[in-house]
């Protein structure tokens, strides 16, 4: 957990009088002092640019028979977990979660830090099983501290606000499944969500910000305007419609035009491999319950849910020479991930995608250049977008692989390609992957939310463990290559889904399914019509038209209603001129123009990304 200096507040949910843990709130356990970065006013609520206030640590216990298990972080809140058998929480839950942390606040009460010994921490949570596991699975030079407030006792790390009165703004948001430490093996939990805000207005602003965005929920845009679906035949793997699929592969489209111009190579590679090369990558023994596995000729095969280590055999299979680096390989090679149906959401969370994938095989001195690029290429991608977005060097986490020397030219690199590209960033001590520090990118679309979609990881592992090496200037030596993984778009699902959230389902022409649509007056106009979508057809873009008996302003309201980007409407005196009478979807004025320039018009759109 990490400590409120970082995330702005700590809150306490206080459900029930008749909590289970009130019984542990002995005298026996005597408070130490707080730990000294956990001053007063690093604990108050601090002003963050999206206004936002991660509450971290929150202890939950709404019924008597719960078992109060694990909590943690989300982008813009917090979250409980809590085991309550078959028990489903609902609103009536919720309000008796925040009348019960209203009560809390008005009693001020504070948060009391205290160093317990293993053995008494076994015996404080001697019937929470959850708690006796993680106890257990703390080593043995471990301090472990417990928090007290009011007649509630937990385990938690803090620090924490001085009492429950800093609480100025809560709400509960939804509660939802999760296993027990992510294993579907495991014991199904109850998941509560909530935010705290310094305010009551900042709270009232983000509830408000929820219902819209609900108006707005890819599932539900996506079946409205006919663009995905998904089967029980094949949880977790979407079906693209064809006005989906436009839009799919125009994301794809705009990832390898850029390719060409950044100096990276697609390559197409295998959809599964001998569990014999999982095992020198290390995902056997790290993500194997994570992959979709079979048996074939008595060996085992597993799906590839990353591209790395078949970007490792590639760079593998000759000698590679010091004059071919920095190579990089881009790959939007299917990948497959068994995640459990509990978690499976939407687009964002699913078992089968893509990703704009590449991998960077290129020299230490090589690295600032490198991810100084891949930040510019980022910054170009999201600036199209209409996305911000923050940046974080996470550093060496305490257990990590390779040695001290090389860590510190990476990040020492990453330090100078962040500084050199310009925009502010911030340290994120210790948070940095086992095998190399990496930049976090976090997206913000328009509704102010924040998503982790770009990647940007180094990797010292993957070369070893792969055994690569270059032949260096003097031939008779040989080097080990650095590996940046990188993702722009991430997940191309997900980012699908985003941009469909972030534009409210007004695509911009560029990636728009349904660009045009040429409206006829009558039916005497109905073959220049025709004419009309042939003519724009064979110029690449996606046009339709209505030969219906409807109306023309039906026509044209069921056009803006469909998101087309551009309504064409052609009677006779358009047929005679060939001329069409041009309405912008969310624009109620129109104008004339002939079809040589309406084309030119539109070619300047996909230009300019509009």
């Amino acid at each position: 957990m990490k400590g409120a200096t970082h995330f702005g507040i700590l809150a306490l949910i206080y459900l029930d009088s008749r909590s289970r843990w009130s019984m542990v709130a002995s005298s026996a356990l005597d408070p130490a002092p707080l730990e000294e970065s956990s001053s007063r006013e690093e604990l108050l609520f601090s002003d963050a640019e999206d206004d936002e206030f991660d509450t971290l640590c929150v202890a939950v216990d709404a019924l008597e028979l719960t078992l109060v298990s694990s909590f943690g972080e989300t982008s813009t809140g917090f979250y409980y977990d809590a085991f309550y058998d078959d028990l489903g929480l609902n609103d009536d839950h919720f309000k008796k979660i925040e009348s019960g942390a209203l009560k809390a606040v008005s009693e001020k009460q504070p948060f009391e830090r205290i160093e317990v010994s293993r053995e008494q921490a076994l015996e404080i949570f001697s019937d929470n099983k959850f708690k006796v596991e993680i106890i257990n699975d703390l080593p043995e030079d471990k301090t472990i501290t417990v928090y007290r407030c009011g007649p509630l006792v937990d385990l938690c790390r803090g620090p924490h606000i001085p009492n429950t009165s800093f609480v100025k703004a809560f709400a509960c948001l939804k509660a939802s499944s999760a296993y027990w430490r992510g294993s579907k093996d495991r014991e199904s939990l109850q998941r509560v969500y909530g935010i705290s805000y310094p305010d009551k207005n900042r709270l009232k602003e983000y509830i408000n910000m929820l219902e819209e965005a609900k108006k707005y929920d890819h599932r539900l845009l996506g079946t409205k305007q006919e663009l995905f679906f998904c089967h029980p035949l094949s949880p977790g793997s979407w079906f693209f419609l064809p006005h989906g699929a436009r839009i799919y592969h125009k994301l794809m489209e705009f990832m390898r035009a850029q390719y060409r111009d950044r100096g990276y190579e697609e390559v197409v590679s295998p959809n599964m491999f001998n569990m014999q090369l999982w095992e020198t990558s290390g995902h056997a023994a790290n993500y194997k319950e994570n992959m979709f596995l079979f048996e074939i000729e008595k060996q085992e095969f597993g799906l590839k849910p990353m591209n790395c280590p078949g970007h490792c055999l590639m760079f593998q299979h000759r000698v590679r020479s010091y004059r071919e680096l920095p190579l990089r390989l881009a790959d939007f090679g299917v990948l497959h991930r068994n995640e459990a149906s509990g978690a499976l959401t939407g687009l964002t969370r699913v078992r089968r995608f893509q990703q704009d994938d590449a991998h960077i095989f290129c020299r230490e001195s090589q690295i600032k250049d490198e991810v100084r690029g891949v930040l510019e290429f980022i910054q170009y991608a999201y600036d199209i977008f209409g996305f911000t977005f923050e940046l974080k060097l996470s550093t060496r986490p305490e257990k990590y692989l390779g040695d001290l020397e090389t860590w510190e030219k990476a990040e020492a690199a990453l330090t100078e390609a962040l500084n050199e590209f310009g925009k502010p960033w911030q340290i994120n001590e210790g948070d940095g992957a086992f095998y190399g520090p990496k930049i976090d990118i976090s997206v913000s679309d328009a509704l102010k939310r924040k998503f982790q979609c770009a990647t940007l990881q180094l990797d010292f592992q993957l070369p070893s463990r792969f055994d690569l090496y270059y032949s260096a200037e003097d031939e008779a030596k040989r080097e080990r290559p650095v590996m940046i993984h990188r993702a722009i778009l991430g997940s191309v699902e997900r980012m699908f889904a985003i941009l469909l959230e972030h534009y409210k389902g007004k695509w911009p022409f560029w990636l728009s399914p349904r660009q045009a649509i040429v409206c006829p007056v009558s039916e005497k106009s109905q073959s220049y019509a025709l004419k009309v979508r042939d003519l724009i057809h064979d110029a690449g873009f996606y046009v339709d038209v209505d030969v219906t008996d409807r109306k023309i302003q039906k026509k044209v309201r069921e056009a803006q209603l469909a998101q087309y980007n551009y309504i064409l409407v052609v009677g006779e005196e358009e047929a005679n001129t060939e001329q069409v009478s041009v309405r912008g979807r969310d624009k109620g004025d129109h104008s004339v123009m002939s079809i040589e320039n309406l084309l030119e018009h539109f070619k300047k759109e996909v230009a300019a990304f509009h």
